[in-house]
C-alpha cells in the first residue's frame, strides 16, 4: 500500500499542478515558460565559469600538485592536530565535489572508516561544502564580479570546521 502511494505521489503532484495551471485565472504556463527560459539563460552564462573551474581542478589532480602541496603542509597539519591523511581531501573539498569524493573514498580505503583520520574525514565531508564552487556559481549567476568578503569568510568558516571536526572526533572517538 505504501509503495503504491509513493509511486503515485509525483504523478499526482504533476497532474495537480497541471490542473491548477489550466483552471487558474492567471497565465501560469506563460510564467512557467518565462522562468524556464530565464533558467536556461542563467545556465548558459554559467557554463564558461564551470568549465574553467572543472578544467583547473582536473589539471591539479592529474598533475600531482594536490599530493605535492599535501606533502608540504603535512608537518604544519600534524602540529595543529589535523591528520596528514586528510590533506588531499581538505585541498580538493573547497573546489570540487567529485574530486573530494574521490579523495574521501581513497582515504577510507587506505586508512579505514574506523580510524581517527577516517572519522575526521567523514565528519568534514558530511558537514562541509565546495566553497569556491558555490561562491563562483552563486555570484556569477546574479552578475556579481567582486565577491568582497564572501570568499575569505567562507574559507575562515571552513578552516574552523576542519579544526572543530578533528577536535570533536578526538573527544568522542579517541
Amino acid at each position: 500500500m505504501l509503495e503504491t502511494i509513493s509511486a503515485l505521489a509525483m504523478p499526482m503532484v504533476a497532474v495537480l499542478v497541471g490542473l491548477i495551471m489550466m483552471i487558474g485565472k492567471k497565465d501560469y504556463f506563460a510564467a512557467f515558460t518565462r522562468g524556464a527560459m530565464e533558467g536556461l539563460k542563467t545556465a548558459v552564462r554559467l557554463l564558461p565559469t564551470l568549465c574553467a573551474l572543472l578544467t583547473a581542478i582536473s589539471l591539479l589532480n592529474a598533475s600531482g600538485a594536490v599530493e605535492m602541496i599535501a606533502g608540504w603542509l603535512a608537518p604544519a597539519a600534524g602540529a595543529i592536530g589535523v591528520p596528514q591523511e586528510l590533506l588531499p581531501l581538505l585541498l580538493t573539498r573547497p573546489f570540487s565535489g567529485s574530486a573530494s569524493t574521490a579523495a574521501f573514498t581513497d582515504l577510507l580505503s587506505r586508512v579505514g572508516p574506523d580510524s581517527f583520520a577516517g572519522l575526521c574525514a567523514s565528519v568534514i565531508f558530511g558537514s562541509s561544502d565546495t566553497v569556491v564552487y558555490v561562491i563562483t556559481v552563486y555570484c556569477s549567476s546574479v552578475g556579481i564580479r567582486r565577491t568582497r568578503w564572501a570568499f575569505p569568510c567562507a574559507c575562515a568558516v571552513m578552516l574552523f570546521c576542519i579544526f572543530f571536526s578533528c577536535f570533536l572526533c578526538r573527544i568522542w572517538f579517541a
